[in-house]
């Protein structure tokens, strides 16, 4: 069909009815793709023209009929800058740089600050998906774009992408998953003996200090709740030098737009709070997001911001726990390595040949490391024995 294409800058232009009415179609409950999510983003600035992410989102319309129906969209920024991508492209940058060429601004399909796999080519079917790509790689031509970027869109989304010209490359996170564990201590039995024993040492050092947790619904969280949570989430960067993507305005609006997605961990020591944890959640996958802490507790990190999510994953049946980006020190806690994919288009030919070549020889290093994972897997095998091997690590700032 001959679709109607529109660039818009502000969700409001489409309306939340069009907008989600749409990702219901896809079959895809990821709240980060949802209107509450999405306009929370742009409304409080931390997503905006001001902070280096202009909207530009790629929509397609049926005018058939006397009202438009939204038939495909596609999240799209113009991008100034590389931050909050998770998906390093600075060394390109760096070189285009270097030859006196500018590859900013260009087009990024993504979730801001949101490192997480989810639909990135919305459609209502699959013709008006391909139109979409039609579309897209027509935009793209015809701009002054260095280049477009598609970051964590499924296998299939990536793989189509390929067919209409784009380089993929291939990413690690380690995810947890629960095949119906009935409590903590039957995945800890699944465990080999030395990954038990590290996981209840840990919780036990944390339980000596006195520490008791909060489990608040979005729904039920308080002003105060989300006050200090947002202390703890700024004070990570404090302490990490850097400055926060992220605002208190945006966490009060998702509580208030969307707080049945949302968990806060809260942990106290006396009655006071001292660290707190944010996860976000849908009926099947846990998303592990931000963590902070104001008073220094030997494990405090882990308990918040893994084994409380776990032990919620297992007593509300959800099937998955998306650890954010990085961290190959989950996998001594029972997270195990999962592909994810971005796909590229750089409209320099030279460029574009010489960053194929490097994403091949990266795929392969890709491959390796995978292996590599694999053999060192955490769970006892089959027939009950127990490696010796064992990976850990320092806990990072952030979940994700």
């Amino acid at each position: 069909m001959n679709y109607r294409t529109q660039i818009i800058s502000s969700l409001s232009t489409v309306g939340q009815p069009a907008w989600d009415g749409l990702l219901a179609l896809q079959g895809d409950a990821n709240p980060f793709l949802s209107y509450a999510f999405l306009d929370a983003l742009h409304e409080t600035g931390c997503a905006s023209i001001d902070s280096g992410w202009q909207p530009q989102f790629l929509t397609l319309w049926d005018d058939t009929d006397a009202l438009p129906v939204l038939v495909a969209a596609m999240p799209l920024y113009a991008k100034m800058h590389s931050y909050g991508e998770y998906v390093f492209d600075w060394a390109w940058a760096d070189a285009y740089q270097r030859h006196g060429l500018d590859y900013y601004p260009k087009l990024l399909s993504s979730i801001p600050f949101t490192p997480v796999t989810g639909g990135r080519l919305l459609a209502r079917d699959d013709g008006a998906r391909a139109a979409l790509v039609e579309a897209l790689c027509a935009i793209q031509v015809n701009s002054q774009v260095s280049s477009t970027h598609v970051l964590y869109p499924p296998e299939a989304q990536a793989s189509q992408l390929k067919e209409a010209g784009f380089m993929l490359r291939a990413g690690v996170q380690f995810h947890w998953l629960n095949p119906g564990y009935a409590s903590f201590d039957a995945f800890l039995d699944t465990l080999e003996r030395k990954k038990r024993k590290n996981i209840r040492a840990e919780r036990r050092k944390v339980a000596e200090h006195g520490i008791i947790f909060r489990q608040v619904a979005g729904n039920d969280a308080t002003a105060a709740d989300w006050e200090f949570f947002n202390r703890c989430y700024a004070q990570t960067y404090v302490e990490h030098h850097s400055t926060p993507y992220l605002c208190l305005d945006f966490f009060l609006r998702i509580g208030a737009t969307m707080g049945h997605n949302i968990l806060l961990i809260i942990a106290q020591r006396a009655g006071v709070p001292i660290a707190a944890s944010l996860v976000i959640h849908d009926g099947h996958t846990l998303y592990g997001r931000y963590w902070g802490a104001i008073a220094d507790v030997p494990c405090l990190h882990f308990e918040t911001a893994y084994y409380q999510p776990l032990e919620y994953c297992i007593a509300n049946g959800l099937a998955c726990f998306e650890g954010g980006a990085q961290g190959e020190h989950k996998m001594a806690r029972g997270f195990l390595p999962q592909k994810t994919w971005s796909a590229h288009w750089l409209a320099h030919p030279s460029f574009s040949d010489a960053i194929e070549r490097f994403l091949e020889r990266e795929t392969g290093g890709i491959e390796s490391y995978m292996d590599e994972l694999h053999e060192r897997n955490p769970f006892r095998t089959t027939n009950g024995s127990e490696p010796d091997k064992q990976i850990d690590g320092g806990p990072p700032a952030q979940v994700a």
